[in-house]
């Protein structure tokens, strides 16, 4: 194959997800015929870690509504990428905001139109919104999403609703009898089957096609529990966000009383009404099983949840 030139693009704050970055490149990486660019996403002001609980909070209205941080530009180069890796954090049901920053800018919008995409996705659970609007950031940069693949952490959805805020505002990933916050570390070793199937892929111009080139891998695997807890958090988010931008910018003194209310209100809502809500959403399912399997198949593409070819390439 002629030498292949592929960007890599990535923002992460605890280093989890470059640990993933790396082991889905791997592959890559070690073949003489192609040829990685990496570039990290720097905020020109730096989001803190471990989190300090109001600066959290008071991210949210912006992580919602994909408002741009000032980030530190990269330098131009001649380059012509035969495919980006865009590798991003889930802030708020929403794309981190640094991620979002970059694909506002000029050079994502120079570098990426027309080429073949590929979202690496590394969260607590929730990330069906996030990839949503993803869609829409690469639509308005003309770039092409040919595959996606969700790495998610490895407790229960209880679990992780106390280990990940844990994780974030501490630092600490282990905490009482819990599972460890975080993706399970081999499975994070197990993204590099991504790698060597992109290898495949590329030694036949397959990034070319316009097609999914992991299709058969477990790329992705939507949970339809949290269908409607996703849609309700989003909409939630957008009408108290919207309301906190309008006293302010992020820091402003003005906004701390009302996003502080936000956070009781939340927590109230989580606590009552989401479990009566998960009741109503499985006695739903059940009426709905072939609308709710739909919906299923199409957050899940362009690459399925299929394993025909984990064999192959594991």
């Amino acid at each position: 194959m002629n030498q292949k030139k592929i960007l890599v693009i990535s923002y992460s704050q605890t280093g989890q997800l470059t640990n993933l970055v790396n082991n889905f490149t791997k592959p890559l990486l070690e073949n003489p015929q192609i040829e990685l660019f990496y570039k990290n996403i720097e905020p020109v002001k730096p989001y803190p870690f471990p989190w300090n609980l109001m600066k959290f909070m008071d991210t949210f209205p912006e992580s919602v509504y994909l408002d741009p941080c000032e980030i530190n530009e990269f330098e131009d180069d001649e380059n012509d990428y035969d495919l980006i890796i865009l590798s991003y954090q889930v802030w708020f049901l929403s794309p981190s905001i640094p991620i979002t920053s970059f694909l506002k800018s000029d050079w994502a919008r120079k570098k990426l139109k027309s080429k073949p995409v590929i979202t690496l996705i590394g969260c607590r659970n929730m990330w069906v919104m996030a990839q949503e609007k993803m869609k829409v950031l690469l639509q308005d940069i003309e770039a092409n999403l040919i595959d996606n693949v969700v790495l998610i952490d490895k407790g229960n959805s209880l679990e992780t609703f106390i280990t990940t805020p844990v994780w974030m505002l501490s630092g600490k990933k282990e905490i009482l009898m819990f599972t460890k916050a975080g993706i399970c570390p081999k499975e994070i070793e197990k993204s590099q089957r991504f790698g060597r199937a992109l290898v495949q892929a590329l030694q036949n111009d397959g990034e070319k096609e316009n097609k999914s080139l992991l299709y058969g891998l477990n790329a992705v695997k939507v949970n339809i529990k949290l269908f409607k807890s996703e849609k309700i958090g989003t909409k939630s988010f957008s009408i108290w966000g919207g309301w906190i931008r309008k006293l302010g910018k992020p820091g402003s003194s003005k906004r701390k009383p009302v996003v502080m209310l936000y956070l009781i209100f939340l927590l109230l809502i989580i606590v009552t009404v989401v479990p009566i809500n998960m009741i109503v959403q499985t006695i739903i399912r059940i009426i709905n099983k072939q609308s709710i399997q739909k919906q299923k198949e199409f957050y899940e593409l362009p690459s399925g949840n299929g394993d025909e070819r984990m064999k192959e390439f594991q």
